[in-house]
């Protein structure tokens, strides 16, 4: 190992570092976060994205058509139907996001967005990539900057900052106290990452201080994964508050318990927008096989569960959580498997808004 290696990696590190100090001190002055519940008019965006992702989204829409109806009525929420994000537009104009769609998308508050699917070879970007802001701590906003002394050693870098703890901290226990949920368990490996884990733990613990309601616990994230398989305990955590790395391990671990990653939505929420999708992509071998009607369409509906309730509109989540739960778990009268054994996407929609 040489010296002029030494002072490259880090005259690179340099360059991180003063590029993450920029991002907080972006952070910093970032605009007040929308209070959606108390919007005078809240615009829901609906893309279909391509694959299978119009057809399940199209039975989302019917779903919160009727979930919203008197919302609607009064002019109080607005669904807005956005094209342009399939496959075919996106590889003709040369862009992961056309400049037109995401001009539309913004224009809402919360987006519901159906797969996309992401070209092989070529430069073009995912759609996803593009449209999702969660990659901006942990682990996951400088994965490809690390340093390599080849032959030697590698190194990646973790970050927490301060400000980014402080917010979503506060975002979890603010979304328990909205939902009645007792339990916020904070997840790190405080115990070896003492400066990253170690203040995310200690900012979490200072919001905690606001909610004395709220029982909160420390957890390390490889006892907490075992604990998910445990029966007898994994009943007693409501709501889970942690770094990137973790949140992805544990997300896919719930979701697999409940019934695989098929049945679960996910979220990327920011100060301004929120965009909620369904957890798997966009199934291109169901369409080239002639059954993309065949689609499990219960992973666009948790997540569109999960916008109502970002977006205050509790009773309405509930009333959607409520039939999920019958239909997939307790009565189970309308089963879709993925193949023509199966009910189609339109019938279990039909299902679930029988039970609305």
């Amino acid at each position: 190992m040489t010296e002029d290696q030494i002072k490259s990696a880090v005259e690179h590190y340099e360059t991180l570092l003063r590029k993450q100090l920029a991002r907080v001190d972006e952070m910093e002055r970032g605009a007040s976060p929308v209070d959606l519940a108390n919007k005078e008019k809240l615009v829901i965006g609906v893309i279909g994205g391509d694959g299978i992702g119009p057809i399940i989204v199209e039975q989302a829409k019917r779903v919160l058509d009727i979930l919203l109806k008197d919302e609607i009525a009064s002019g109080r929420v607005e669904i807005r139907q956005i094209e342009g994000l399939t496959i075919e537009n996106r590889l003709s104009l040369g862009q992961s996001v056309p400049a037109d769609t995401l001009a539309e998308i913004k224009k809402c508050d919360v987006l519901l967005k159906g797969p996309t699917t992401t070209p092989k070879g070529g430069t073009m970007e995912s759609a996803n990539v593009t449209l999702r802001r969660e990659n901006t701590e942990g682990e996951y906003v400088l994965g490809s900057s690390g340093i390599e002394i080849p032959g030697k050693l590698a190194m990646d870098f973790k970050v927490t900052t301060d400000l980014g703890t402080r917010r979503i901290a506060r975002a979890a226990f603010e979304f328990a106290r909205r939902e009645g949920k007792d339990n916020v368990a904070i997840v790190t490996k405080a115990n070896i990452m003492k400066k990253t884990d170690g203040n995310f733990s200690r900012i979490c613990r200072e919001v905690a201080a606001d909610y004395p309601e709220i029982e909160v616990e420390d957890w390390y994230i490889d006892i907490m994964a075992a604990n998910l398989v445990n029966e007898s305990i994994r009943s007693k955590f409501k709501v889970f508050v942690l770094p990137n790395l973790y949140g992805d391990i544990i997300t896919d671990e719930a979701a697999q318990i409940q019934g695989g990653v098929g049945t679960a939505g996910s979220a990327n929420m920011g100060d301004r927008y929120s965009m909620f999708e369904a957890i798997h992509g966009s199934a291109p071998r169901m369409i080239e096989e002639g059954i993309g009607d065949y689609a499990n369409p219960s992973s666009i509906f948790k997540a569109a569960e999960m916008m109502l309730s970002h977006c205050g509109l509790s009773a309405q989540a509930k009333r959607l959580s409520d039939a999920l739960t019958v239909c997939n778990e307790t009565e189970k009268r309308v089963v879709v498997t993925g193949d023509r054994n199966g009910a189609t996407c339109r019938e279990f929609a039909d299902y679930v808004i029988e039970k609305l």
